[in-house]
């Protein structure tokens, strides 16, 4: 099994090859809800995050019965905990192997009574992953003439369904909701998909290399996940900032790489897109080997190449019905806004990139 406090990798079957894409290459979903309280002693307060998504949200570990306990969202919840001297319940309705569309339709709409309960405090979601790896998938079995619409058509259903969703949460959140936050893609399997097309290119008549041409799709993604997040009153947790990048500066641009490659409030599109598939490209990583030094590094994708890594335990989630359970924090205070192991593991590092939003106060 995987470890998940050394990130020992260790082979396990994805969501997305076991539960995305069955034989003829369509989709199939996993429901994987999850409601886990952080119980703060001495507290009788009690407030609520709920977060949509896929199996990023969702926790997905490889298992059909079960995910982490402490995914993005429920870190935060013990950020917020802290902060408030609160009881936190983390809301997780999520769907593996979900596109945005299904995201969108059946966990924001379908089941928005959850953000409209009085408790709600911040309401965070992210999708569009498995739009994109579906559509890598495709172009990886092209034969003959690349056909480059099947990327296209991601990023437009993906910039379609974020802005629906800000949309129709700002509508149906409920009115105490204090904090709104998408967090857009870190790219899985960087160094894999360094390699050359089946393919050929229509004008060159040349193979194509993989990476050169998917990451300008996900940084479109990404570029209107955090533009629309602006102009719509929603913060964006830059997971490609935080995934990709060292913790340190690498190139001698004055700038720590993780920070220099985020999303920058109000620039255009194109330039985002040079910033990060050119002029920054060459401090990208692949976040199974995360710079926290010049020295250091931690694994933040699990063996699939896809997941992000977690600790703290897993909850029933999965082909059997969701999980309710609570639980003290981990952590009751954070020096600094940090936890010893915010840096540490995938989710610790999305959970905490969601809680630098967090009000002061609920």
């Amino acid at each position: 099994m995987f470890d998940r406090r050394r990130g020992s990798r260790v082979r396990l079957l994805s969501a997305c090859a076991v539960l995305v894409f069955s034989a003829q290459g369509a989709a199939s979903t996993l429901n994987q809800n999850v409601s886990w309280t952080v119980d703060r002693s001495g507290t009788t307060a009690k407030y609520r995050i709920v977060a949509y998504g896929d199996s990023i949200y969702a926790g997905y570990n490889g298992s059909v019965s079960n995910a982490a306990r402490y995914s993005a969202p429920t870190v935060d919840a013990e950020y917020l905990s802290a902060l408030w001297n609160a009881d936190i319940e983390s809301i997780r309705r999520t769907k593996s192997g979900a596109v945005a569309s299904d995201v969108y339709q059946n966990k924001i709409v379908g089941e928005r009574s959850y953000m409209q309960a009085s408790t709600t405090r911040v309401v965070t979601f992210e999708m569009c992953g498995n739009d994109g790896l579906q559509a890598r998938t495709s172009f990886k079995g092209q034969s003959g003439t690349c056909n480059y619409s099947v990327l296209d058509t991601a990023v437009n259903n993906c910039k379609t369904y974020v802005a629906a969703a800000m949309d129709y949460i700002n509508a149906n959140a409920h009115p105490n909701t204090r904090l709104k936050v998408i967090a857009n893609l870190y790219y899985p399997g960087y160094n894999a998909d360094n390699v050359q097309s089946s393919c050929r290119d229509s004008a060159t008549g040349q193979t194509v290399n993989l990476r050169d041409r998917f990451l300008p799709a996900l940084v479109k993604m990404n570029y209107w996940m955090c533009e629309y997040a602006r102009q719509k009153g929603f913060k964006c947790a830059d997971s490609f900032g935080e995934y990709m990048g060292r913790d340190y500066d690498s190139n001698g641009d004055g700038k720590i790489d993780s920070e220099a490659l985020k999303y920058v409030a109000g620039e255009s599109e194109s330039s985002y897109v040079t910033r990060i598939t050119s002029t920054l490209k060459s401090t990208l990583r692949d976040a199974n080997t995360k710079l926290v030094s010049s020295t250091t590094s931690y694994d933040y994708i699990q063996s699939d190449d896809v997941h992000p890594t977690y600790t703290g335990g897993t909850v029933s989630a999965g082909l059997w019905g969701g999980s309710t359970g609570t639980g003290a924090p981990r952590y009751t205070s954070f020096s600094g806004g940090k936890s010893p192991i915010w840096n540490n593991f995938g989710h610790e590092r999305m959970g905490w990139s969601i809680s630098v939003f967090n009000p002061p106060s609920p």
